[in-house]
C-alpha cells in the first residue's frame, strides 16, 4: 500500500471540533442519553436521605426489581416495510388529549429533592403537552400548580385521611382550581416500611446528624438551595414534623371502603380514577361501578414489598375490563420502550415517577425536560422500529412478556 504524509486540510474535511458549552447544567445534562445516566447525576447531587427516599422502596426493595425485570424481560416482534417516516405518539385519557403516551405521576415530598419541586414537574409537563399529577403529600399547593402549568392538564392524588374534612377540602380546592382528574388511591392504608429513610433518619424537616453534616460538605449547591428558597409547604398537611413514616400514618385512614369513594365522586365534578389497583377482580368492582380509570400500580414498589407486579397484571386487566374503563399503569417505567410495551398490551396510558424526579435532582427543570425527551426520543425510535405509525396501531401481537417469575402449580 502506497504512503502518503497526512494532509491537515483533508483531515478538517473528516473531522470537527465540538463546540464548547458553557453551562454545566446543560453540559451535565445533555450528556445524559438515558433515565438511568440522569440517576446516576442526581446521586451525586443530592444528600443520601434525599436520594434515597426517591430512588429506594419498601423493605428488601424486591417489589421494585421485579418490576423492573419484568419490563427488561419483553420480546419485541417487529412488522416490515411500513412507513414509519413519521409518527404519531398523541393519545387521549380520562377524557383529555394528551401529546405523549405519559404523564407525570403523584410523588411527595418533591421539593425535598430539589426545590423546585412541583412546580418544575408541572411547567415541563404543560411545555410537553402532558398531564401533570399532584401529590396530597406534595410540597406545592394546588394553587400553585396551576400557576406553573396554567393551561396545561392537571390531575390531583387523593388520599382519603382520618380527618375527612381534609380530604374533602383539597377536593374543593381542587375543582375551583380546574384540575380535571382525581386519582382516588387506595393502596396506602398504612405506610410501607421504607428501611431507607429510617435508616437515614429521613424527616421533614430534615434532621442535622453528625452524618448529615458532614454530607452537607460534599452537597453544599443542594443545601443552598434548601436553606435560601421558600420555606416546605405541604398541599395538605398542617402536621409537618416527623419522620416520613410518622407524616403517613398521621394523614393515611386503614378504614377507608366503598363508601368513602361513593362519597368523593359525589363531590368531584371532573374524572375519577382508582388508583392502586392490584387484581383482577377489584378491577371488575370498580368498573361495574363506573369509575372513569384504573391505574395498575403497586406505588413505586413502596408499599407492600412482593406486590403483584403491575406489568405482569396487564393483560388480564385488559381482558377483563379493558372495554369498559380505561387502564393506566405505572411502576418500573425506566426506558420509553417500557410505555411502549404497556400500551401493546392494552394499557391507555402510563405514568412516571422517579424517572422525572431523577431529572428533577439531576437539574430542576431543565433535568425534566431532559427526562421527558429521552423517553420521548425512545417511544419514538421504538414504535419506528417496530414500524407502527400512532401508538394506537400497538397490539399484543407486537409484544411477548418472557417468563421469569411463573407461578407454581399447585396440588
Amino acid at each position: 500500500m502506497k504512503r502518503q504524509i497526512p494532509n491537515a486540510r483533508e483531515i478538517l474535511e473528516l473531522v470537527s471540533f465540538k463546540k464548547p458549552e458553557l453551562d454545566g447544567t446543560k453540559r451535565r445534562l445533555d450528556a445524559a442519553l438515558t433515565i438511568e445516566d440522569l440517576r446516576r447525576i442526581a446521586k451525586k447531587r443530592t444528600p443520601r436521605a434525599a436520594f434515597d427516599y426517591t430512588d429506594g422502596s419498601a423493605e428488601g426493595e424486591i417489589s421494585l426489581a421485579r418490576a423492573r425485570q419484568a419490563f427488561a424481560d419483553v420480546e419485541f416482534h417487529p412488522s416490515i416495510l411500513h412507513d414509519v417516516s413519521k409518527v404519531d405518539t398523541s393519545t387521549t385519557i380520562f377524557g383529555g388529549p394528551s401529546a405523549l403516551p405519559f404523564g407525570i405521576a403523584p410523588t411527595g415530598f418533591t421539593r425535598l429533592m430539589q426545590t423546585e419541586g412541583e412546580e418544575a414537574g408541572a411547567g415541563a409537563a404543560g411545555a410537553a403537552g402532558i398531564p401533570f399529577t399532584l401529590s396530597t403529600l406534595g410540597t406545592t399547593t394546588i394553587e400553585h400548580v396551576k400557576a406553573a402549568n396554567p393551561t396545561g392538564r392537571n390531575w390531583f392524588q387523593l388520599y382519603v385521611m382520618r380527618k375527612r374534612e381534609i380530604s374533602y377540602g383539597l377536593v374543593e380546592r381542587a375543582a375551583a382550581a380546574g384540575y380535571d382528574t382525581l386519582m382516588f388511591t387506595v393502596d396506602t392504608p398504612v405506610a410501607g416500611a421504607r428501611l431507607r429513610d429510617k435508616r437515614n433518619g429521613f424527616s421533614i424537616p430534615p434532621q442535622l446528624t453528625a452524618r448529615t453534616v458532614a454530607d452537607t460538605a460534599t452537597h453544599p449547591a443542594w443545601w443552598f438551595d434548601f436553606l435560601t428558597t421558600r420555606k416546605l409547604e405541604f398541599a395538605s398537611l398542617t402536621q409537618t414534623g416527623g419522620t416520613v413514616g410518622e407524616l403517613l400514618d398521621y394523614a393515611m385512614d386503614p378504614t377507608i371502603d366503598y363508601a368513602d369513594l361513593a362519597e368523593i365522586r359525589a363531590m368531584w365534578p371532573g374524572k375519577l380514577v382508582v388508583k392502586g389497583v392490584q387484581n383482577v377482580p377489584d378491577s371488575r368492582k370498580l368498573a361495574d361501578l363506573g369509575v372513569d380509570g384504573i391505574v395498575l400500580s403497586n406505588h413505586g414498589g413502596r408499599q407492600l414489598d412482593r406486590a403483584p407486579i403491575p406489568f405482569h397484571l396487564l393483560p388480564e386487566v385488559v381482558k377483563e375490563v379493558g372495554a369498559d374503563t380505561e387502564i393506566a399503569l405505572d411502576t418500573g417505567i425506566m426506558n420509553g420502550a417500557d410505555i411502549v410495551a404497556a400500551l401493546a398490551l392494552g394499557a391507555r396510558f402510563t405514568l412516571i415517577g422517579r424517572a422525572y424526579l431523577y431529572g428533577l435532582m439531576a437539574g430542576g427543570r431543565q433535568g425534566v425536560d431532559r427526562a421527558i425527551q429521552i423517553l420521548t426520543d425512545q417511544v419514538v425510535r421504538t414504535m419506528k422500529l417496530l414500524e407502527v405509525a400512532n401508538v394506537e396501531e400497538l397490539e399484543p401481537r407486537h409484544v411477548t412478556q418472557l417468563e421469569r417469575l411463573a407461578p407454581r402449580a399447585r396440588d
